[in-house]
């Protein structure tokens, strides 16, 4: 069982036929996700590594190759549009890896997402992997493993540190996703751990979070009141100074709002445990089993 993307997911690539977008489809397609096509206007009718088609717009996708997820490589300037143009053409899952996006543009991106029945992922993230069926996104897949534990993250490389962590611990994951750590971003914290709640699959559950917003505190109110699940949590920037952006455009405390030490106090108030240390993780999830 898995939450998102599965053996299911037929993958369309927009921006297919530039250099990240290309590397990353073969990479995504040599894990066994199953990429139906690819967009890039004014190309299409070509074909990339001889099998998969090019089409000139999703909503073509969509029609011809049966796309139900995409996943956006594309330059800032024009990823916004290339999400509404996905969400338009009725892609249920849309991942956006981008990074750079204006925040007025983000601000009407999810305006419109308001008024479809699409889910973003993103911007500015790795994506996500169900371990064994279906990677969409940047993350490597050979650290991954088929298992229980669900993982949300705003930092890419924090999860790849954990997910190594617990697959070095022989403990295997259900779904990883990385959902970005911009100011406007569309799926949330929230939003994985009802979906984790409700995955028969999944027993228990790692946060990793970071300084800036409030999101994390708004993850643990969830947690105290919905969650039946073992949440174990990470947040990084401990030692991060005010009012100076660390890493990710949200991540950032502002007016003494968003410290680790209040993130920190929010889950454990709620009984959820918090690594100090990535590897610390792994071994609070390995108490839980």
């Amino acid at each position: 069982m898995s939450i998102l993307v599965n053996k299911d997911t037929r993958l369309v690539v927009q921006g297919i036929t530039g250099r990240e977008g290309l590397f990353h489809t073969l990479q995504m397609k040599a894990y066994g996700t199953n990429v139906v096509g690819g967009v890039t206007p004014g190309k299409g009718g070509e074909w990339v590594e001889g099998n998969i088609p090019v089409f000139d717009t999703v909503k073509e996708s969509v029609h011809v190759a049966g796309a139900n997820t995409s996943i956006i490589y594309v330059p800032a300037r024009v990823a916004a549009d290339a999400i509404m143009e996905a969400a338009d053409a009725g892609i249920e899952l849309i991942i956006c890896i981008t990074e750079g996006l204006p925040v007025l543009d983000m601000a009407r991106v999810q305006s419109v997402l308001k008024q479809t029945n699409s889910r973003l992922i993103g911007p500015n993230c790795p994506g996500l992997i169900t371990p064994g069926e279906a990677k969409v996104g940047i993350l490597p897949g050979h650290i991954c493993k088929p298992g229980n534990v669900g993982l949300v993250s705003r930092s890419g490389t924090l999860t790849y540190e954990v997910v190594q962590a617990l697959t070095d611990r022989g403990i295997g994951q259900s779904t990883a996703v990385g959902i970005g750590g911009d100011p406007i971003i569309g799926t949330k914290f929230i939003d994985c751990l009802r979906l984790f709640e409700d995955d028969p699959q999944t027993d228990q559950v790692v946060v990793i979070g970071e300084i800036g917003g409030t999101d994390e505190q708004k993850a643990a109110e969830f947690i105290g009141k919905y969650m039946t699940k073992p949440v174990v949590a990470f947040i990084a920037g401990r030692t991060a100074p005010a009012g100076k952006r660390m890493g990710h455009a949200g991540a950032i405390i502002e007016g003494g709002e968003g410290t680790a030490a209040e993130k920190i106090e929010a889950f454990e108030a709620v009984g959820v445990k918090v690594g100090r240390l990535p590897e610390e993780v792994a071994e609070l999830i390995a108490k839980l089993m």
